[in-house]
């Protein structure tokens, strides 16, 4: 745009009086940022249109826009900006990006207002730069070689920008002076992780070592806000320093066994370490248990999740026990105690030669049923919509239902069919892609679909308490009873002859119990739709109503209607699903329901409704 365009422009529109730079910036020639649109570069300007006139990269070429409009959407860009000289030097950037990625931050870094950028920003523009498929990849790489960098200060927090120094500083000395200053120990520990990582051979902190090792060791002897992970991984920073003082930092109090060796709950431990120290913490475990390690890594395996899950079995598996590690995957399965994280496992690594000998045999119909359990277990128990990994894989592998089902006879395929109908970890688009995976394999399934099997499950309203004490029934069962009665069968095995052995058969009708609970509780469980009563009304009886009748004999009585395990008779408190609680629901005041027990005709009638919840009584 020439001056007298700008001024006629202006004279028709006198707010754009404020942004004369602005429009003088859009010459022919000039490059330029659509926010939705990309990179640009300005032709020209019609006067007739009183429009610019733009090619976009993404070939919008010739696109007309009002320069009034371009104001606030278009930004102009200086000829030293990276991404106009990606286009009029390629040749010198895309070498910047291979070999010279400091470089390259340096120059993003000096075009911006005050020298520095956000992440956010900064990132932003890298991925202009690199396109998406690219950019996630080198920008890991660059970090790692920005924290050397004398010349760019990194940020210690996600809130902190990248600035350009205006003095090259090395990066060790920045750390040291916030090692000093910082008070809190957990920062105090990164900071000296960090120190040692960038550090070559720690030749630039060597004089500082004394010191710092004496400030880590004070910090993970008061603990002062540090779990008893952070504490361990403090030491570990500690002692990695330590050697290169000549140290032997087991020596060096506390040491890591102590700290190990005074925690309670080793899987809670686990369950903190920091990634990268994981297999450290094993052999650590193997070092301070040395007559029982296995069991105990064994039981961290058990209850593991993520990458520690992986590192238990490659540790065990390294260590020559992929037979111990074999026969617990096996003892889990049958007793349906194999978690998630470890199902999870398994099925990624199903067709490992590596781990050939751990899943061989495995993938089955009850594999499937222990899937649907721990996906259905664990969306009960989470809060929101925090994905569940082990549904994701079930949905994501094509192949991963029909190789389950492999050996599954038509019944088990119809169960197992009404389960994930059941299941609770799945919307129901999903549940319908899982279910046509079955009908390949087993078309009859299709009936449980379009037919009657679903119908007749009926939701069984339940209240809080009640499900929590269901869930806790059932693991008790699964993780107590039914253990302890395996092993009273097979101890009484080894008695003798099993046909006058009355131990044994105690022990095998005790099963058949255990085993019928906790089918009738599994079943319950994936019915139950959990209610705090809130939606009861006051015009009607429903679930959580409070209702005063009186018989056919004059008495007054006052019962509370509430979920169905929820009964107390001692305390007027029926379940929906007792005979009066079932007459009573859905009727309004001055309602008559008739109820016949064992032979005996009751009349109620109505005479009032209000709801639990407002009553201040409590399960």
């Amino acid at each position: 745009m020439n001056q007298e365009a700008i001024d006629l422009l202006i004279q028709k529109q006198p707010a754009l009086s404020g942004d004369r730079k602005k429009l003088e910036a859009m010459q022919p020639g000039a490059f330029c940022m659509h926010r939705s649109w990309g990179f640009g570069t300005i032709q020209g300007y019609d006067e007739g249109e009183g429009k610019l006139i733009i090619d976009f990269e993404d070939g919008k070429d010739g696109h007309q826009m009002a320069p009034a409009f371009c104001i606030d959407k278009l930004e102009i860009l200086d000829p030293e900006n990276i991404l106009v000289r990606r286009r009029t030097e390629p040749a010198v950037i895309e070498e910047m990006i291979k070999k010279r990625p400091g470089d390259l931050i340096v120059e993003v870094l000096a075009r911006m207002p005050d020298q520095e950028a956000s992440p956010t920003e900064l990132e932003g523009v890298l991925s202009r730069l690199l396109g998406p498929a690219k950019f996630k990849k080198w920008w890991t790489q660059t970090k790692k070689v920005l924290v050397k960098d004398p010349r760019v200060q990194t940020p210690s927090r996600k809130i902190d920008p990248y600035i350009l120094r205006e003095e090259p500083l090395k990066p060790e000395q920045e750390i040291l002076e916030d090692f000093y200053v910082v008070k809190q120990p957990k920062k105090k520990i990164l900071l000296a992780e960090k120190l040692h990582q960038i550090s070559e051979n720690v030749k630039e902190i060597q004089s500082d070592l004394p010191n710092i090792f004496e400030h880590l060791t004070e910090a993970v002897k008061k603990a002062h806000g540090l779990s008893q992970a952070e504490r361990l991984h403090g030491v570990w920073v500690r002692n990695d320093l330590a050697r290169h003082l000549e140290a032997d930092p087991e020596t060096i109090e506390p040491t890591s066994k102590s700290l190990v060796m005074e925690t309670p709950d080793l899987n809670a431990l686990a369950a903190e370490i920091p990634t990268g120290y994981q297999k450290r913490f094993l052999d650590l475990l193997s070092r301070t248990y040395p007559d029982n390690w296995q069991s105990v890594v064994i039981d961290i395996l058990r209850n593991s999740e993520g990458k520690m899950t992986s590192e238990t079995i490659s540790f065990l598996v390294d260590r020559e026990c992929e037979e111990m590690v074999a026969d617990h995957f096996r003892r889990w399965l049958r007793e349906q105690n194999l978690r998630g994280p470890v199902l999870l496992w398994i099925i990624k690594n199903r067709n490992s030669r590596k781990f050939r000998k751990l899943v061989d045999g495995l993938i089955s119909p009850r594999f499937l049923n222990n899937v649907l359990y721990a996906i259905d277990l664990e969306a009960l128990q989470s809060t929101g919509n925090r994905r569940i990994p082990l549904a994701d894989i079930l949905s994501d592998d094509k192949e991963l239902i029909t190789d389950m089902l492999a050996e599954a006879s038509e019944e088990e395929a119809h169960d197992l069919a009404q389960g994930l109908m059941l299941n609770q970890g799945f919307e129901g688009l999903t549940k319908n892609s899982l279910l046509a995976r079955f009908i390949k394999t087993y078309p009859s399934v299709q009936g449980l679909i379009s037919g009657s099997a679903l119908e007749k499950v009926e939701d069984l309203i339940v209240s809080k308490k009640s499900f929590d004490a269901l869930n806790a029934e059932l693991k008790e069962l699964v993780e107590v009873r039914i253990p302890e009665n395996k092993e009273a069968i097979a101890v009484a095995r080894e008695h003798g002859d099993l046909k006058e052995n009355s131990e044994y058969k105690m022990a095998r009708q005790d099963q058949d119990t255990l085993m019928a609970r906790k089918a009738n509780l599994e079943r319950d469980r994936n019915r139950a739709s959990v209610t705090d009563f809130t939606d009861a009304s006051n015009d009607v009886v429903s679930v959580g109503s409070i209702v005063q009748l009186t018989n056919s004999d004059g008495q007054s009585e006052e019962y509370a209607i509430l979920g169905a395990f929820d009964s107390e008779p001692e305390k007027n408190i029926l379940s929906y699903k007792t005979p009066l609680g079932q007459a009573l629901v859905g009727k309004g005041v001055d309602t008559t329901v008739t109820t016949e027990i064992d032979g005996n005709t009751v009349q109620w009638t109505i005479k009032g409704i209000k709801r639990w919840v407002d009553s201040g009584r409590t399960l």
